[in-house]
C-alpha cells in the first residue's frame, strides 16, 4: 500500500497541506491583520506572475514526457529546462529594472512584490521543474520528499522568527526565500531536477512545447486570475484586513484540495498515456471514475466542516477571527466545493485531448463572471460575503461550458459516473482488507 501512487500522492498533498495550515496558523496569530493581508497579496501576486512559467511548461512537459521513450524524455526535459531558464532570466532582468521604484510605492504589499519577485523566480525554478518531471514519471515518493523539505523548512524558519521575536512581514519574506533555496539545492544535488538533460534540448522540441504551452499559459494565467481576482478586488476595495479574513477559510479549504490535487496528479499521466495511445474512451472512463470518487468523498467532509466551521476558524486563526465573517464564508465555500471534482477534471481533460484553447475559453468565461459578480456582491453587501457568494455563479458557469465543450469531441454522459466511483471505492476497500489480512498472518 505504501508504494501505491495514489497513497503517496495523497500523503504528499496531505503533508503539504498540514505544513501550510500550521505555517499560516502561526502567521495569523503573530502578524497583524494588515501585515497578514499584505503577505497574502504577495503570495497571490507571485503565483500569478509565476503562471507564465508554470502554464507554459507544466502541462506540456507532462503530456510529451509521459509514455515516451528515454531519448524523447531527455529531449523534453532538457527543452523545458531551456525555456524555463529563458523565462526566469527575463523576470530577473525585469525585477532589476523596476527594483528602485519600490520606494515610491505607498502600498506595502505592492512594494514587497517589486523588491522580491525576481529572486523568488530564480530560487523556485529548480524545484518546480523537479516536481513536473517527477509527476510525469509518477515518482510520488520523491515528490513527497520535496514537499516535506519545502513546507517543513518554511515552518521551522517561521518558528525561529517567533522564538527570536523577529516575526515581521520582511522576516517572513526571508523565510520564504530560504526555504525555496534549500529545496532547490536538494533537488539539484540529488538529480531530481534532471539538469543534465539540458544538453539534449532541441529547437524543434522547444517549439513544440511552446506551441502547446501558449494555450496552457493562457489557461493557467486566467485560472490564477480567477483565484487571485478575489484577492485583488478585496484588498483594493475592502482593505488588507478584510483580505486576511477572506483568506483564512481558503486555507481551511485544503481539506478539499488535498484529495483533489492528489487524484489529479495521479490521473493526468494516465490520461496522457491513454490519449497518446489513441484510447479516447479510456480517458473519459478515468475522468468519470475519479471525479465521481472525489464527489462521494466530499459529501461527508462538507457536512462535517459546515458543522465545525467556527471551531476550525478558532484553531487556525485564533480568537480575533472568531467574530468575523470567516466561518460563514467557509460554509459557503464548502457547499459549492461539491462541484470542484467534475469542473476540474473537465478542464484537465480538454488539455489532455489537445483542446487547450477550449479550456482557455472556459477559464476566461469563468473569470469574467467572477469579476462582475464580485463587484456586484461587494456593492450590494459591502463585505466579503458578496465575494464568497459570487463564486457559486463562477463555478457553475465553468462546469456547464466545460461539459458542452468536451462533449463535442468525446461522447460524455455522467449518468454512470457514481457507479464507476462506487466500483473504484469497493476495489480500494478490498485491497485494504487484503493488506490487513496479510499483516495479521
Amino acid at each position: 500500500m505504501f508504494k501505491n501512487k495514489h497513497f503517496l500522492s495523497l500523503v504528499g498533498n496531505g503533508m503539504m497541506a498540514v505544513f501550510s495550515v500550521l505555517s499560516y496558523s502561526l502567521l495569523y496569530r503573530f502578524l497583524s491583520e494588515h501585515d497578514m493581508g499584505n503577505w497574502i497579496f504577495f503570495q497571490f501576486a507571485f503565483i500569478l506572475l509565476d503562471t507564465f512559467r508554470t502554464g507554459l511548461l507544466q502541462t506540456a512537459l507532462i503530456k510529451f514526457y509521459s509514455g515516451s521513450d528515454a531519448s524523447r524524455r531527455a529531449t523534453v526535459a532538457g527543452s523545458s529546462w531551456y525555456i524555463g531558464m529563458l523565462l526566469t532570466g527575463c523576470f530577473v532582468l525585469l525585477n532589476m529594472l523596476v527594483f528602485y521604484t519600490s520606494g515610491w510605492v505607498l502600498d506595502e504589499g505592492v512594494s514587497l512584490l517589486i523588491k522580491w519577485f525576481g529572486i523568488s523566480f530564480l530560487l523556485t525554478l529548480p524545484f518546480n521543474v523537479s516536481l513536473w518531471i517527477l509527476q510525469a514519471e509518477q515518482r510520488f515518493d520523491q515528490i513527497l520528499y520535496i514537499r516535506i523539505i519545502n513546507q517543513g523548512s518554511f515552518l521551522l524558519f517561521a518558528c525561529a522568527l517567533y522564538i527570536f521575536e523577529t516575526m515581521t512581514m520582511q522576516g517572513v519574506m526571508y523565510t520564504f526565500l530560504a526555504s525555496s533555496f534549500l529545496t532547490s539545492s536538494v533537488c539539484l544535488a540529488t538529480g531530481w531536477a534532471r539538469l543534465g538533460t539540458l544538453r539534449h534540448k532541441t529547437t524543434a522540441c522547444a517549439k513544440e512545447i511552446y506551441h502547446f504551452g501558449k494555450y496552457s499559459v493562457g489557461t493557467f494565467l486566467c485560472s490564477n486570475l480567477l483565484k487571485s481576482s478575489d484577492t485583488f478586488i478585496i484588498k483594493f476595495m475592502l482593505g488588507p484586513a478584510a483580505l486576511a479574513v477572506y483568506n483564512l477559510p481558503q486555507r481551511l479549504m485544503e481539506i478539499i484540495e488535498i484529495p483533489l490535487r492528489s487524484i489529479l496528479y495521479t490521473a493526468m499521466p494516465d490520461m496522457s498515456a491513454a490519449i497518446n495511445q489513441n484510447k479516447k474512451q479510456e480517458v473519459v472512463t478515468i475522468m468519470k471514475r475519479y471525479s465521481g470518487l472525489l464527489t462521494l468523498l466530499f459529501i461527508p467532509i462538507t457536512l462535517g466542516v459546515v458543522l465545525l466551521a467556527d471551531v476550525l476558524v478558532l484553531l487556525i486563526g485564533g480568537q480575533k477571527y472568531l467574530d468575523s465573517e470567516a466561518a460563514n464564508v467557509l460554509r459557503i465555500f464548502m457547499v459549492f466545493s461539491l462541484l470542484f471534482p467534475v469542473e476540474r477534471f473537465l478542464g484537465v481533460t480538454l488539455d489532455i485531448i489537445n483542446k487547450p484553447h477550449l479550456n482557455l475559453i472556459k477559464v476566461v468565461l469563468a473569470l469574467g463572471v467572477n469579476v462582475v459578480a464580485d463587484l456586484i456582491g461587494i456593492k450590494l453587501l459591502g463585505n466579503v460575503y458578496g465575494v464568497a457568494i459570487s463564486s457559486i455563479f463562477t463555478f457553475t458557469t465553468s462546469l456547464l461550458y466545460g461539459y458542452f465543450a468536451l462533449n463535442r469531441f468525446i461522447p460524455l454522459s455522467f449518468a454512470g459516473f457514481l457507479h464507476l466511483a462506487f466500483a473504484e471505492l469497493k476495489s480500494y476497500a478490498l485491497l485494504f482488507s487484503r493488506k490487513i489480512n496479510l499483516l495479521k498472518t
